[in-house]
C-alpha cells in the first residue's frame, strides 16, 4: 500500500517537474526579441562604460591605465552588470515601446544610471577595493550616453531612413492646429513605417504660437495663410487636426481648405479622441459632405431620456427605416424594458434586429412585421404588447413617387396614423410621438399635404384622449434612404453627370442621431399637443452641396464631370419652411428646439373630412389631390402638376377596359385587411343579423 502510495506521488511530482519545464519552455519562447536584444546590449554598454571610465581617466591611453584599477572593475563586473539590469528591469527600460519614446522615458535612464552609481559607490566602499574617485562621474556619463544610443537610435534611423525612400511619392502634409491633438498626429506620422508624409507647415489662429516649431515644423500663421503656404509647398495633403473646435469653425476652415486643387482633407472626428487619449493618425479619416454641412450638435439631457424610456414598452413603427432604426438604437441604450420594431419591410426590420442582438443581447426584443394600413394588425399588436411609448416613424416619404400614387399616400401615412394613433388611445398608451417634416408646412406635394394631415389628426386626438400626443418636424436627413447624397455619390463613382433639379433650389439638413436626438427629446418633454421644431442654422444650396461633392472626391466641375440641371420634379418646391406664420414660436429649456402653436380649425369638420377621404382613397379616386386641397387650405397644387396629372389620368381610361375574369373573387371582398377592430365587429354584427 506505502509502495504504490509513493509511486502515485513519484508519478504526481514527475508529472508537476514536466508542467513546470512547459511552462518555462513557453515563458522563454514567448519572451520579446527586442527584449532580449536589449538586454545584451545593456550587459555590454555596462562594461564597456566601466572600462570607458578608465580610459577617459587616463587621457585615453591605454598604457597608462593602472592594472589595479583593471583588477577592481573585473571584480565588480558580475555585481554591477547583474544589479544594473535589474534595476534597468524595475524601471522598465525593457517594455517601453521606443518608438514612442519621450522625455518620461528620458528620466528613466537616468534614474536607472545614478542607481547603478550608488551601486558602484557601495561595492567598493564595502569590498576596499582600490578606485579613483572619478571613476564614478566618468561611469555615469558613459552608461547614460550608451543607453541612450539603445534607446532612441530607432528614432534617428527611422527619421534617416524616410528621408531617403520616399522621394518624388511622399505626401506634402499641411495640419491646421497646433495643440496636443497636433503633436500627437505629427509623433506618429515621423514615425509611421507605413506613411509617407512630409509635413511643411501647420497653421493655427493663434498669433502666440505663430513663428514657433512644433517638432522642427514652423507655425506659419492663421488660416488666411492656407491657401498661400499650400501653393508654395504644392500641399497634397491637409490634416484638420483641431477636434475641439465646433463645427461651424471647422466648416469655415473645411470650406477655406477645398480651394486647394487636388488636395486630400482629413480630419480627427471629436475632442472625446483627445480626452481618452485616442488620437492616432488611425482616427483620421477623409473629409465628408457632413463636415461641410455640419454644426454644433444638439445638447440632449441623455439623462432626461433615459429616465423617460428606462423600463417602458415601446413601439417604433418604421423601425427598419433611416429614422426608425437610429430611434431603436438609442432606445435599446437607455434600459428600456422592452422594445417593439413593427415595419412592413422584413430585409431593414432584419438588419436591425440583428444589430440590436449583437450590441445588446440582454435586450428584450420583439420584430414584427405588418403594415399600419392594416387595422386589425395595429390592434393586435397593441393589445398583446400594451406599450407604455410609441415612436410613429412609418411614413412613404418619396416626394416624386407620392405624386404618382397620391391615394397610397392617403392611405399610409394619414390613415396609417390615425390606426396607430386610435390604438394608443384605445390601449392606455401614455405617449405618441409622430415623425413630420418640414414639407408639411405650406406643402405643394401629397407627401407633405399628408403629413399635415398627420399633425391635425394628432393634435385632434390630443384634446379628446388621455394619451399624449406630440409631432417632431424636422427637414432632410443626411444619408437617408432616398437623400440626395447617396445618390451624388453615386453619381459621381460612375462618372457623372451629377443632376440638380434647379440652381437656386435650397434644402435644411441634419445628421439622423440630431433628428433622433430630437425626437427623444420630444416625447420626454412633451406634455401633448405640440410641434417641436428643430433650429436648423442655414439652409444649404444643393447645387453647392454637389460642387463641394465633386470637389471632395478630387475631380473638378465641367473638367471632369458636369453637373446637369433636370429642372423641378413633380411636387417639388425651391425652398422648404419649417414653421408656418401661423404657428408663432415658443422656447423650450434648448435653445436649438422650439415649440410651434398649434392651428386652429374645426375639429368636427376635419373628422367628417376624413371618413369622406377615406371612402375615396380606397375608392381608388383620381381626384385625390383636389379633395386635399379642400381640407388642407395651405396646400399648394401647382398648375404644372395640375396638367401632369390630367395627362396621366387620361391615359388611364383608355386602357383595359374589360376587367372581368372567371376566377373566384368573392372572399376578397370580405377582407378586414383594411378596417379596425370596431368597423370589422359591426360589420361582423351585420353579417350575423
Amino acid at each position: 500500500m506505502e509502495k504504490k502510495t509513493a509511486e502515485k506521488e513519484e508519478k504526481k511530482q514527475k508529472k508537476q517537474r514536466k508542467q513546470g519545464k512547459q511552462i518555462l519552455k513557453e515563458r522563454i519562447e514567448s519572451f520579446p526579441q527586442h527584449k532580449v536584444l536589449l538586454i545584451v546590449l545593456d550587459i555590454i554598454f555596462i562594461n564597456l562604460s566601466s572600462f570607458l571610465a578608465l580610459w577617459l581617466r587616463f587621457n585615453m591611453k591605454i598604457s597608462d591605465i593602472e592594472l589595479w584599477y583593471v583588477d577592481s572593475i573585473v571584480s565588480a563586473a558580475l555585481v554591477n552588470t547583474v544589479g544594473t539590469v535589474l534595476i534597468f528591469a524595475v524601471l522598465k527600460l525593457y517594455s517601453s515601446l521606443w518608438r514612442f519614446a519621450s522625455i518620461k522615458e528620458l528620466v528613466y535612464v537616468i534614474e536607472g544610471c545614478i542607481a547603478s552609481i550608488l551601486l558602484n559607490i557601495f561595492f567598493y566602499f564595502f569590498t576596499y577595493k582600490p578606485i579613483f574617485r572619478s571613476y564614478f562621474l566618468l561611469y555615469g556619463a558613459s552608461l547614460f550616453l550608451l543607453t541612450c544610443v539603445s534607446r532612441f537610435s530607432y528614432r534617428l534611423v527611422r527619421l534617416l531612413y524616410r528621408s531617403n525612400i520616399h522621394g518624388r511619392h511622399v505626401r506634402n502634409t499641411m495640419i491646421i492646429g497646433a495643440g496636443e491633438a497636433c503633436n500627437v498626429v505629427m509623433k506618429e506620422l515621423e514615425l509611421s513605417t507605413e506613411l509617407d508624409a512630409r509635413i511643411c507647415c501647420v497653421i493655427d489662429d493663434d498669433v502666440k504660437k505663430q513663428g514657433t516649431y512644433i517638432h522642427g515644423v514652423k507655425v506659419v500663421g492663421g488660416r488666411d495663410k492656407i491657401l498661400e503656404y499650400a501653393e508654395r509647398y504644392a500641399i497634397n495633403e491637409i490634416i484638420v487636426a483641431i477636434p475641439s473646435a465646433s463645427k461651424v469653425e471647422q466648416r469655415k476652415i473645411l470650406a477655406i481648405c477645398q480651394q486647394v486643387q487636388g488636395c486630400e482633407l482629413k480630419i480627427l472626428p471629436g475632442v472625446y479622441q483627445l480626452v481618452n487619449g485616442e488620437v492616432s493618425v488611425s482616427k483620421l479619416r477623409n473629409v465628408e459632405i457632413e463636415d461641410l454641412l455640419g454644426r454644433d450638435p444638439i445638447q440632449i439631457t441623455t439623462e432626461k431620456i433615459g429616465r423617460y424610456v428606462s423600463d417602458k414598452v415601446v413601439l417604433v413603427t418604421g423601425g427598419g427605416g433611416s429614422i426608425g432604426s437610429e430611434l431603436c438604437r438609442q432606445i435599446a441604450a437607455n434600459g428600456v424594458r422592452q422594445l417593439i420594431i413593427f415595419d412592413i419591410y422584413e430585409n431593414n426590420a432584419y438588419d436591425i434586429q440583428q444589430e440590436l442582438k449583437r450590441t445588446y443581447p440582454n435586450l428584450d426584443l420583439v420584430v414584427l412585421i405588418g403594415s399600419v394600413r392594416n387595422g386589425r394588425k395595429v390592434n393586435s399588436v397593441f393589445e398583446k404588447y400594451r406599450p407604455d411609448i410609441v415612436y410613429h416613424a412609418a411614413a412613404h416619404k418619396h416626394v416624386p413617387l407620392m405624386e404618382d400614387s397620391p391615394n397610397e399616400a392617403i392611405k399610409n401615412n394619414v390613415f396609417g396614423t390615425y390606426k396607430v394613433a386610435l390604438a394608443a388611445d384605445r390601449y392606455k398608451t401614455s405617449k405618441f410621438v409622430l415623425i413630420s417634416t418640414d414639407k408639411a408646412v405650406n406643402p405643394t406635394n401629397i407627401m407633405g399635404a399628408s403629413k399635415r394631415m398627420c399633425e391635425m389628426i394628432i393634435q385632434v386626438f390630443n384634446n379628446r384622449s388621455k394619451t399624449e400626443y406630440v409631432a417632431v418636424r424636422f427637414g432632410n436627413v443626411l444619408g437617408s434612404n432616398g437623400s440626395v447624397i447617396p445618390l451624388f455619390r453615386k453619381q459621381i463613382e460612375e462618372g457623372g453627370p451629377v443632376t440638380v433639379t434647379h440652381p437656386d433650389i435650397i434644402r435644411y439638413f441634419m445628421t439622423i442621431p440630431e433628428a433622433v436626438s430630437l425626437v427623444l427629446q420630444a416625447g420626454a418633454s412633451a406634455k401633448g399637443g405640440e410641434i417641436f421644431v428643430l433650429d436648423m442654422g442655414k439652409p444649404v444650396k444643393i447645387a453647392d452641396l454637389a460642387r463641394n461633392m465633386i470637389r471632395l472626391s478630387g475631380l473638378k466641375e465641367g473638367v471632369d464631370i458636369e453637373i446637369k440641371y433636370t429642372g423641378l420634379r413633380p411636387g417639388e418646391k425651391l425652398y422648404e419652411e419649417l414653421l408656418m406664420e401661423e404657428e408663432g414660436l415658443k422656447g423650450t429649456e434648448n435653445e436649438l428646439i422650439h415649440i410651434g402653436r398649434p392651428l386652429e380649425f374645426q375639429e368636427e369638420e376635419f373628422l367628417k373630412d376624413l371618413e369622406e377621404l377615406y371612402q375615396e382613397a380606397y375608392a381608388e379616386t383620381d381626384q385625390m389631390k383636389r379633395i386635399v386641397k379642400k381640407i388642407v387650405p395651405t396646400y399648394h397644387l401647382r398648375e404644372a402638376d395640375i396638367i401632369r396629372d390630367q395627362k396621366i389620368q387620361s391615359g388611364w381610361k383608355k386602357d383595359f377596359q374589360d376587367t372581368r375574369t372567371n376566377l373566384p373573387t368573392a372572399f376578397l371582398n370580405r377582407g378586414v385587411a383594411d378596417m379596425d377592430v370596431a368597423h370589422y365587429e359591426e360589420q361582423m354584427g351585420k353579417e350575423e343579423n
